[in-house]
């Protein structure tokens, strides 16, 4: 049993210090995802440790001290998007005004054909705009109920597992799509003009994992979200970057993406929102967000059922309002790394 324990505590050991390396690796950054179900993992070993360890030996103290060690490590990560955490964006408690904007965020999964299940959320939720990823041919034929509701569109439909189609009940001003890193993976980029007249930048996301199936390392991800954060700081609007973003939210990509950006995220100090696997129960993290410029107050945020995709549905509302918010800020060394990210690839759009 010790054997079996010192192996165990060896094996989380390396997957914590294996995220610590600054390598693009698929196999290194994967162990940003788990950090949630590795805090269990360490939680149930100290406790098999507190009740078959008799500390008789210095190596049984020194088992149940890197079991600890670790899950402050893990758990460290984590903290800021548990409940236990200080709430960053306030909440808006006034009556909701025309300068309100819901979102509903959905990776459909191309292959899944309940597109019923989808249009019932939208149905119930009513948001201002719907962003759908992985949609090709197919879902942008069923999706063509929303005309109606949703007079304007963006209609990206490829089957390559990267499509995607924006549908808005405000109007859209300026709309681009931008292929920023790979000529088949497309981003969008408009102006919405709210109820009120105002107008704001949105950006829609849905880069490459790294995964040895589909992009070996998570350069071109990482370099497509910096990029995109710093487009965004560079608008004179108030803004939302919101998508699948195939990183989790407590990464340290993501995580210089809002210094760079100053954008915040409304789930912090309210809970992990986790989105993927939604057929794994255990196998769960946060992968689509939305971040928002500092002018914006929650309103709601819900993880809607699932429709079918290995993704939940994620509805989010927001209120443009006056307030003292402020995201997080940059260093100059971090700046200098994220410019460092984007300069590895070769980008087809400039700043």
């Amino acid at each position: 049993m010790i054997i079996s324990l010192s192996l165990f505590t060896l094996l989380l050991t390396l997957t914590s210090l294996a995220s610590l390396i600054r390598r693009d690796e698929w196999w290194i950054r994967i162990f940003d995802f788990p950090r949630l179900q590795l805090s269990i993992l360490i939680i149930l070993a100290i406790i098999i440790s507190l009740l078959l360890l008799n500390f008789s030996e210095i190596g049984h103290f020194l088992i149940l001290l890197v079991l600890f060690g670790n899950l402050i490590f893990q758990g460290w990560r984590i903290y800021p998007y548990t409940i236990f955490a200080p709430i960053t964006v306030k909440k808006f408690r006034g009556p909701a005004t025309d300068n309100a904007i819901s979102i509903l965020v959905s990776n459909v999964l191309t292959p899944n054909r309940k597109v019923y299940l989808l249009l019932k959320q939208i149905r119930k939720y009513q948001p201002d705009l719907v962003l759908t990823l992985e949609s090709d041919q197919w879902w942008q034929e069923k999706l063509s109920a929303l005309s109606e509701s949703y007079p304007y569109r963006i209609n990206v439909p490829l089957d390559n597992l990267y499509g995607m189609h924006l549908f808005s009940k405000l109007s859209l001003e300026e709309q681009h799509v931008n292929y920023l890193i790979k000529p088949d993976i497309p981003s969008i980029e408009a102006l919405i003009k709210l109820r009120s007249g105002k107008l704001i930048k949105i950006y829609c996301l849905h880069p490459e994992p790294p995964s040895p199936t589909e992009n070996d390392a998570s350069t071109e991800r990482d370099a497509e979200i910096l990029l995109t954060g710093k487009k965004m700081n560079a608008q004179n609007f108030p803004g939302l970057v919101f998508g699948d973003l195939n990183d989790v939210a407590w990464s340290k990509t993501t995580t210089l993406f809002q210094k760079t950006s100053h954008l915040m995220d409304p789930r912090k100090g309210r809970g992990f929102y986790s989105t993927y696997n939604a057929k794994y129960p255990f196998l769960r993290w946060p992968l689509d967000h939305i971040f928002h410029s500092s002018e914006f107050q929650l309103v709601q945020i819900k993880r809607l059922s699932n429709i079918g995709s290995d993704h939940f549905p994620l509805f989010t509302k927001l209120q443009l309002s006056d307030n003292d918010q402020e995201g997080m800020q940059a260093t100059k060394k971090e700046k200098e790394r994220a410019d460092d990210k984007i300069a590895k690839v070769d980008s087809n759009q400039q700043l």
